[in-house]
C-alpha cells in the first residue's frame, strides 16, 4: 500500500485535498483525523505538518508526499520533486533597508534573517556569498529594526509589509515556490506511485484546458484549425449540411475568450466550451 503525506492544515492542505479528490482518492472529512486509508485505491494518507513531510519522505518512512518546493529545499531531506501541482505559489526575495542601492555583493559578511535558513543558505552558497543566516520563526521583517539582522530573505507578495518596515526588495528572486509531489529516487518505478502521478497529471491538465466545439464551413477549416490546433490534432466530424463540419479541440482555459473571438471572425458558429474534469494524455 502506498503511503502518502498530506499537509494537515492551511490553504496548502485544502488545495491538496481538493486535487486528490478530483483524482479519485478518498479524503478525510474530519480535520482531526491524522490518518486515512483508501482501501479501494490502496493508499494510506498521513496528515502532517507541511515542514515535516519532506523529512518523512526523505527518510523512507513514507513513499510520497505533497509539500512546498521551499519546504523541500529548506529541509535538506533526501527527497526529490516529482511533479509541480500548480497551486500554493510563493516568491522568496531579499529585502534590506531602503535608501541604498543594494546588490548581491552587499550581502557578503552580513546577517540575513529568514524563516527558511536551509533554503537561503543553499542559495547563498550557490552564489559564492559568505554570510550569517539568522533563523527566525516569524516577524522576519522586524529583525533589521531590532538589530538582529542586516537584511532579510522572506516570502514576498505585494511588498507592502516590507515597505511598512522600511525595507525594499532587491536582486532576482531567490526561489519561486509552489506545491509539489515529492518522493525518493528509489521509488521512481513504484507502480502505485506511477498511478498517483498519472492521476494528478490528469487533474492538472484538466484544470489548464477546456474542450471547445464549434461548426465551421469546410473552406474555413484550415484557418480555424490554426487557431485551435489542439494537443495533437483537432477532431473534425461531418455535419448534415455537407458544406459544414464540426470541430473539437482542447484549448488553454486562459485563452478561451480570445480564441472564441478569433473563431467567430473566421466564420465559426455554435461555439461551445466544456470543462474537463480529468484526462490522460
Amino acid at each position: 500500500m502506498l503511503r502518502v503525506a498530506i499537509p494537515n492544515k492551511g490553504s496548502l492542505a485544502e488545495d491538496s485535498i481538493a486535487v486528490l479528490k478530483e483524482a479519485g482518492y478518498k479524503q478525510r472529512t474530519d480535520s482531526r483525523d491524522l490518518v486515512l486509508v483508501d482501501i479501494q485505491n490502496q493508499v494510506e494518507f498521513y496528515y502532517l505538518r507541511p515542514r515535516d513531510i519532506a523529512l518523512y519522505v526523505g527518510s523512507g518512512e513514507l513513499e510520497a508526499g505533497i509539500t512546498g518546493r521551499d519546504l523541500l529545499i529548506d529541509s535538506e531531506a533526501k527527497a526529490t520533486e516529482v511533479l509541480s501541482l500548480g497551486y500554493g505559489g510563493s516568491t522568496f526575495r531579499f529585502a534590506a533597508p531602503s535608501g541604498k542601492n543594494w546588490n548581491l555583493k552587499d550581502i557578503e559578511g552580513k546577517r540575513v534573517a529568514s524563516a527558511y535558513p536551509g533554503l537561503v543558505s543553499a542559495h547563498l552558497k550557490s552564489l559564492g556569498i559568505k554570510s550569517t543566516v539568522v533563523r527566525l520563526d516569524g516577524a522576519v521583517e522586524s529583525s533589521v529594526r531590532l538589530g538582529v539582522a542586516d537584511l532579510i530573505a522572506d516570502v514576498v507578495s505585494t511588498g507592502n509589509t516590507l515597505r511598512q518596515a522600511g525595507l525594499e526588495i532587491f536582486a532576482d528572486p531567490i526561489l519561486i515556490s509552489e506545491a509539489i509531489l515529492i518522493s525518493r529516487e528509489t521509488e521512481v518505478n513504484n507502480p502505485a506511485l506511477q498511478i498517483l502521478l498519472r492521476r494528478l497529471q490528469g487533474v492538472i491538465t484538466a484544470r489548464l484546458y477546456v474542450l471547445m466545439d464549434y461548426d465551421i464551413p469546410k473552406d474555413k477549416v484550415d484557418a480555424a484549425c490554426s487557431i485551435t490546433p489542439g494537443l495533437e490534432s483537432p477532431t473534425i466530424s461531418p455535419l448534415q449540411n455537407i458544406d459544414w463540419v464540426a470541430v473539437r479541440a482542447m484549448v488553454l482555459r486562459k485563452d478561451t475568450n480570445r480564441v472564441m473571438d478569433e473563431l467567430w471572425n473566421v466564420g465559426a458558429r455554435g461555439i461551445l466550451v466544456t470543462d474537463i474534469h480529468a484526462c490522460r494524455l
